[in-house]
């Protein structure tokens, strides 16, 4: 028996589910129908604030639009200003300091869209803001760089204004910069924003939740990126229209075990579980030379699992020890050249559980007390 999905949040009936793996057609207007979250105008409480927002792995094997966690040590910054010269209402991107092709056009760039989402949502309309956008994450890389762009983006526009917007409602933000570029999918922008794992339990309407990872627990990721880009869009189109029964219920139970482990703190778990996706990593896997390779050199040298991160080319693997996890992130980075032809480049890095923040500010002066 098949499952064939258009939609991984809207069953047509009991048996059969659509799923179409093609993002859903972006559509984004100045004038977006998100909901105004405060009755007044609010008044900048900083002239200029600044941001960082981690990088992010999604999916996590089974958990393909659901599942996500934020990394440590990664990630994009924001330096966001109050600006006379930028039309009220408006954002202005004055520098990108990064990748060249990225545009400098708000209604073109994750952080000019979610800055203009975050606004909206606030009612701000008699300021104009200028944004400068420092990556710290590569482009199509499976580490969400347009997610932490948008959610630096929205965070700071939320911190600009007194941070009124609840967690949900900045994820709401940073979904319509991710929809213009990705796909309609909260499993980067969540955990980029909120920190820790998220789990995605509805998209209409958004429901997110927080999964505690016990803190007094060793957790360690192994992120090996080699010199290839997979764009998201690319990697999602070579999914498949239809998924077998045996396969569905398989992943759902390794969704569901991944779920526990992080719960219980078991890093053991959650590799067995993150490296058990029947539906996704198999097609998405040779796609990037070498990765199969990688995940099977990965758990021989002792990781817990491997798979992609993302929609890829970086691989992840699972350890609870740092010394291990380097030993085993150069073993990867020789089986992507070995297998792949691909250079690469390893890092261990630990959960982060803070997600995005303010990291700099500058009070407005009629916030200064004499």
């Amino acid at each position: 028996m098949a499952i064939c999905f258009s939609s991984a949040v809207k069953p047509a009936n009991h048996f059969t589910v659509f799923f179409n793996p093609a993002p859903k057609k972006p559509i984004f207007k100045c004038s977006c129908s998100l909901p105004t979250v405060t009755t007044t105008e609010p008044e900048p409480v900083f002239t200029s604030v600044k941001t960082f927002a981690p990088a992010t792995v999604a999916n996590l094997g089974p958990g393909f639009d659901f599942l996500g966690c934020a990394v440590d040590g990664l990630g994009d910054y924001v330096s966001l200003k109050v600006d006379p010269s930028v039309h009220p209402g408006e954002v202005s991107i004055s520098e990108v300091i990064g990748p060249s092709k990225l545009s400098k056009n708000p209604l073109w760039n994750c952080a000019g869209i979610a800055a203009i989402s975050a606004m909206k949502m606030l009612g701000v309309r008699s300021v104009g803001l200028s944004l400068s956008l420092e990556k710290g994450l590569p482009l199509g890389s499976g580490l969400g760089s347009s997610a932490a762009s948008a959610a630096a983006a929205a965070v700071a526009v939320n911190e600009m204004f007194g941070n009124k917007l609840l967690p949900d409602e900045l994820v709401l933000a940073g979904l319509e910069s991710e929809a213009k570029v990705s796909g309609y999918h909260a499993d980067n922008i969540a955990p980029a924003i909120m920190g820790g794992f998220v789990l995605i339990r509805s998209y209409e309407p958004l429901d997110l939740m927080r999964l505690n990872f016990p803190e007094k627990k060793q957790l360690l990721f192994v992120l090996v990126t080699p010199e290839f880009e997979a764009p998201t869009k690319k990697m999602r189109a070579a999914l498949p229209a239809e998924v077998g029964m045996p396969h569905h219920i398989w992943n759902c139970s390794q969704a569901g075990a991944l779920v526990a482990a992080v719960l219980n703190g078991d890093p053991v778990g959650l590799g067995k579980a993150l490296s058990s996706d029947k539906i996704v990593e198999p097609k998405r896997a040779p796609l990037i030379p070498g990765m199969e390779a990688v995940k099977k050199v990965a758990v021989e040298a002792g990781a817990y699992g491997c798979t992609i991160s993302g929609a890829g080319p970086t691989a992840v693997a699972v350890v609870d020890n740092e010394e291990k996890g380097k030993v085993i992130g150069e073993k990867m980075v020789e089986a992507f050249w070995k297998e792949g032809n691909l250079k690469a480049v390893s890092m261990v890095k630990r959960l982060d559980r803070v997600g995005a923040r303010l990291v700099g500010s500058v009070p407005s002066q009629m916030n200064v007390k004499i």
